[in-house]
């Protein structure tokens, strides 16, 4: 860890808080999957719904939620969420039909569509920008983590004790973190963001709103990596939902390698994270165009070497899956530093709300385009459109990348005033 962030008693405390809180995430979601699938015995459209109930909030409501992160104390936004939603999370252990674990989460989705751009946000006000890009791969090296961890754990708990108490301690990841958040120090933005509220000629909330929007539109360099990641996400879920389907090609299969790629690819990802925490010079586009480029060579040999049948699966599918994740942290952790050190502080929950908005909604929409593609010309077709895509707009972005970077060099000049004073 950067020696700058290992004496920052609020980012340490945040990270904690983020590392209990994913954790617990992991374990309520694999719960709630195998109550409902297995002993409500409920129908593929009815388990699909519950990563909906989760995503759709987030999806709808980003930029919304992202502006009450900022119109209001992120500290206290995320305290109030981690406390609801542990309420909420203990709703889910007495609930009775699929219809009440629908409701718990749509309101624990939309708690989470406030809380993720209010910890964006937190982080900004924690982390000084000259350390940003080393703290964005923590983040993300504690997210591929507990992904790795999440289901492992809940698998083994959920066989040992069953659903129940799974979600009592995931519940209880929720008031931990809130104690840990609790602790956090004050920042300057907390104390601004006081005096606004005593202000009642202060901007109004549509006003805000509109400001976030306008600031993302008018800077070229971060829309365009927000579209580059949007429309990359969404070409991968495409076959990224379907690998268990991939799979099923092969004649000779174990039953575990889909979880081992799946966790094959948390590892590349982590392993990414700790290389650029470490290597933080890096020009954030060109990390971003090669990690596409990456993804679409990975997706492009699985579907190559499924198609010919080739033996030995149990090897070389995980080794693309580690490919994977490497090349996916070259695309998310890059961006969302380079996010974090362009966007003044005060509107950093409405960019991030925006953001998340974006890329939740390609991990809906990608999944339903995917299994249709699959349906109509097979899957391993799906796999290799995939791929071609994903290099193409690589290739794209290398040919652009100059206009692109032009981009930046206007917008932080122009800009240069403004985060210095929202900032100091």
């Amino acid at each position: 860890m950067d020696g700058g962030l290992r004496k920052n008693r609020g980012f340490i405390t945040l990270m904690c808080a983020q590392l209990v809180s994913s954790i617990g995430d992991w374990l309520s979601i694999v719960a709630i999957i195998t109550l409902v699938g297995l002993k409500w015995n409920a129908s593929p459209m009815e388990v699909s719904l519950i990563i909906l109930c989760l995503a759709v909030p987030m999806a709808l409501l980003g930029p919304f939620a992202g502006t009450i992160a900022d119109r209001f104390s992120r500290k206290s936004l995320m305290i109030i969420s981690d406390l609801v939603r542990a309420v909420l999370i203990l709703g889910l252990a007495f609930a009775t039909s699929i219809w009440m674990v629908y409701v718990f989460l749509f309101a624990i989705g939309f708690l989470s569509a406030v809380f993720i751009p209010a910890k964006n946000g937190k982080l900004k006000e924690l982390v000084p920008d000259s350390h940003m890009k080393s703290a964005m791969s923590i983040t993300s090296m504690i997210d591929s983590g507990t992904k790795v961890l999440g289901p492992l754990l809940s698998g083994l708990l959920v066989t040992a004790f069953g659903t129940q108490p799974v979600f009592y301690i995931d519940s209880a990841t929720f008031l931990i973190s809130a104690i840990l958040i609790i602790a956090l120090p004050k920042t300057l933005h907390d104390l601004e963001g006081k005096q606004e509220l005593n202000d009642a000629k202060g901007p109004s909330f549509k006003d805000e709103l509109l400001e976030g929007l306008t600031f993302m539109k008018g800077n070229r360099y971060l829309l365009t990596g927000m579209t580059i990641l949007g429309i990359s996400l969404l070409i991968l879920q495409l076959s990224d939902s379907q690998i268990i389907v991939l799979i099923r090609e092969l004649s000779v299969a174990s039953p575990d390698l889909f979880g081992l790629i799946v966790s094959s690819a948390g590892v590349g990802m982590f392993i990414t994270g700790f290389i650029l925490s470490k290597k933080t010079e890096y020009n954030a586009l060109i990390l971003m165009l090669a990690g596409v480029c990456g993804i679409g060579f990975s997706f492009g040999m699985m579907a190559l070497l499924t198609g010919v049948d080739l033996s030995l699966s149990i090897i070389w599918g995980p080794i693309l899956g580690v490919f994977a994740g490497l090349t996916a942290g070259l695309v998310f952790i890059p961006f969302q530093a380079a996010v974090q050190t362009d966007t003044p502080v005060h509107m950093t929950g409405r960019v991030f709300g925006v953001i998340n908005s974006v890329t939740t909604t390609a991990t809906i929409v990608g999944p339903l385009l995917g299994g249709w593609l699959s349906t109509v010309i097979g899957v391993i077709p799906t796999f290799i459109i995939t791929s071609s895509l994903l290099m193409i707009i690589s290739v794209l972005g290398f040919i652009f990348k100059s206009t692109i970077e032009r981009g930046k060099i206007n917008v932080s000049e122009s800009q240069q005033g403004t985060q210095g004073a929202t900032s100091s």
